[in-house]
């Protein structure tokens, strides 16, 4: 069973399949995430095969998915590793602002030895107090 995430920021909304320990985006989704267009993420994910940069067996899934005319089809899903690939090959504004979220999260896993997601940290926190309270009440 996988769970459904959104990812927002200010311009878009897209839902992020989470399954074995990583995220998954099909080329529709990457595509709106960097903002260019299928095509031209389809080749992207080819040059990243085409180049040995990643195995194509161990990044790629395919998830049933339901489309909107309500049928449901097969759909080829790519990990998180070649969303990082992808993200660091398109050249788009959105791109851009991909490269600059995933350095910083690099950098602070190799300086500090970790990274923290505040929004997470937020609602951990806000979990763990509510936990707390019914506790001490019961």
């Amino acid at each position: 069973m996988s769970d459904i995430l959104i990812y927002e920021d200010d311009r878009r909304q897209i839902q992020v399949r989470l399954a074995s320990e990583t995220v998954w985006l099909n080329r529709q989704q990457m595509a709106q995430l960097f903002g260019r267009d299928v095509k031209t993420i389809g080749k992207h994910i080819a040059n990243v095969f085409r180049e040995g940069e990643l195995e194509r067996e161990a990044v790629v899934a395919k998830f049933a998915t339901t489309a909107a005319d309500g049928k449901t089809y097969q759909v080829e899903y790519y990990n998180l590793d070649v969303i990082i690939s992808v993200g660091y090959r398109v050249k788009s504004l959105q791109g851009t602002r991909f490269r600059i979220w995933a350095t910083q999260w690099l950098r602070d896993y190799l300086l500090k030895g970790y990274a923290i997601n505040r929004q997470r940290l937020r609602e951990n926190a806000r979990e763990l107090e509510q936990a707390l309270v019914c506790r001490m009440v019961a």
